[in-house]
């Protein structure tokens, strides 16, 4: 993905785009102020901006105002970089269209979290503009057996995301369970379901549910802030409250969202100590900024997401079991793909329809094999997964049908040797074929090991290569005692 990067400021601009590419690939424009960056904009549209607010002439906000006003600005996502005392400002320029916003100091593990939503955003954007787009008629007729696939389907229009299909009557219920709690403002709800599964897009639902479209969507991502800042974070804090605190304080998640959403994703990784003061908070529906003596009302959404089990994690001491009552009230459980099998080859054909859309490939259908092979398979990534592998195939090959061979697992349903072997560099992973057992312990800790001798010892790019966390990685580390420093 292409991103415009606007800051006046170019050592911390040089030092966060090299992250950006090093670490996500991602290719960088840099601009040092916001004439110059409209300029390039205008030059050719960016499906990213990340600017900062404060600038000499041409700031963050006018930048962000003009962007939008060009016919291409709408299909932008722009983020905000704001220092603590512009937190005012930044509400303004979220309700001007801001897709989000950071502050400074930038964490990384922050923006890697906002980069990888904007780029499921965009793509989601992409194909959704795709099907009302005019091509020639090869594509066109590509175009009209997806909206077969979609007559029977249940269409929901998610803002900012466009259209999703439902195709089944579970999923249907499911929405419908997340619109009424999306009636009460009041009450918090609690996602669950693997990775994969659309938890964020549930929450997004909810979300513009309460006719709070425009006001904030928040997403924080539980396990990329310290425990030590996390209270601050939610909360905020007063002028002093600490060493190294700002003058003038700092506006919490809860305060900044106002009427609209909070989104708390990974919620089970909510360090231990902040889990009381989220219970009081959900509780009494008011909180006190760090420092501070005066009571601040919650007037936003709270939606809690999780890949984990959390009645689990209450058993194992992890989680605290009040809190996990209190977020039980309002319940969502979104079953992995291959509980619903009936969604995969609709899921499968209106992906590569999509897809072979947009890039004016001849794939029209699955071949008979395919679907036996897209049924067979567990599906561990769920429709991210299915979502992935069809677009894979639709990136380096091209025919009428897809086959077999164009996907990238093999034909027993599980993953293909090839792409274990690109997990593991270099080196092979072996599978004991004698013995009376499989220790799998050992095999996830050889893969682990591969995967981090990959990307030399950086658990960042490892954890994002693995699909999950930094925090599920470290714990894995722990639990089958393998070195994570090479």
């Amino acid at each position: 993905m292409d991103i415009l990067y606007v800051d006046d400021e170019p050592q911390g601009r040089e030092v966060v785009a090299e992250h950006i590419e090093r670490l996500l690939g991602h290719r960088i424009v840099q601009c040092d102020d916001g004439a110059r960056a409209l300029e390039c904009y205008c030059e050719r549209a960016f499906p990213m901006v990340l600017t900062d607010i404060r600038m000499p002439g041409l700031d963050g906000i006018e930048l962000l105002r003009r962007i939008k006003d060009l016919p291409e600005g709408g299909r932008t996502d722009v983020v905000l970089i704001t220092a603590h005392g512009d937190m005012s400002t930044a509400i303004a320029a979220l309700r001007a269209g801001a897709y989000d916003y950071l502050q400074k100091p930038i964490e990384i593990e922050e923006l890697v979290a906002v980069i990888g939503r904007v780029a499921e955003h965009q793509a989601l954007l992409r194909e959704n503009r795709v099907l009302t787009e005019h091509f020639d008629e090869k594509v066109a007729e590509v175009v009209r057996q997806t909206t077969d696939y979609l007559r029977q389907a249940s269409l929901c229009e998610v803002a900012g995301l466009g259209q999703i299909g439902v195709f089944s009557e579970r999923m249907k219920e499911l929405l419908t369970l997340a619109r009424r709690y999306g009636q009460d403002r009041t009450m918090p709800v609690l996602i669950e379901g693997e990775t994969g599964t659309g938890k964020e897009i549930i929450a997004r639902i909810i979300h513009h549910e309460g006719n709070v479209s425009d006001a904030p969507f928040v997403a924080i991502n539980c396990p990329a802030i310290s425990a030590g800042l996390f209270e601050s974070e939610l909360f905020g804090y007063e002028s002093g409250a600490f060493t190294g605190a700002r003058k003038a304080g700092q506006l919490g998640k809860f305060e900044f969202s106002g009427v609209g959403t909070v989104f708390l994703d990974e919620i089970g990784d909510l360090p231990m100590e902040m889990q009381p003061k989220l219970l009081r908070v959900l509780q009494e529906r008011t909180f006190y900024r760090v420092g501070g003596l005066r009571r601040v009302e919650l007037r936003a959404k709270v939606i809690c997401a999780t890949n984990q089990n959390l009645a689990s994690l209450v058993g194992q001491g992890q989680f605290r079991e009040d809190l996990f009552y209190r977020l039980n009230i309002g319940k969502i459980t979104i079953p992995p793909l291959r509980e619903r099998p009936e969604e995969i080859l609709p899921l499968a054909r209106m992906f590569l329809a999509r897809s072979a859309t947009a890039r004016k490939r001849e794939f029209r259908d699955l071949s008979e094999r395919t679907e036996k092979l897209l049924l067979g398979y567990a599906w561990p990534g769920n429709v991210r997964e299915l979502k992935n592998v069809i677009e894979r195939a639709v990136l380096l090959y091209d025919g009428p049908r897809l086959e077999p061979e164009h996907l990238a697992f093999d034909r027993s349903g599980q993953r293909a040797g090839a792409a274990v072997a690109e997990a593991a560099g270099d080196g092979d992973l072996v599978i004991p074929l004698s013995g009376s057992h499989l220790d799998i312990d050992q095999v996830e800790a050889q893969v682990l090991r591969e995967v981090l001798a990959k990307f030399k010892g950086n658990k960042s790019q490892a954890s994002a290569f693995l699909g999950i966390t930094p925090s599920s990685l470290r714990r894995k580390l722990r639990r089958l005692s393998v070195p994570d420093s090479f």
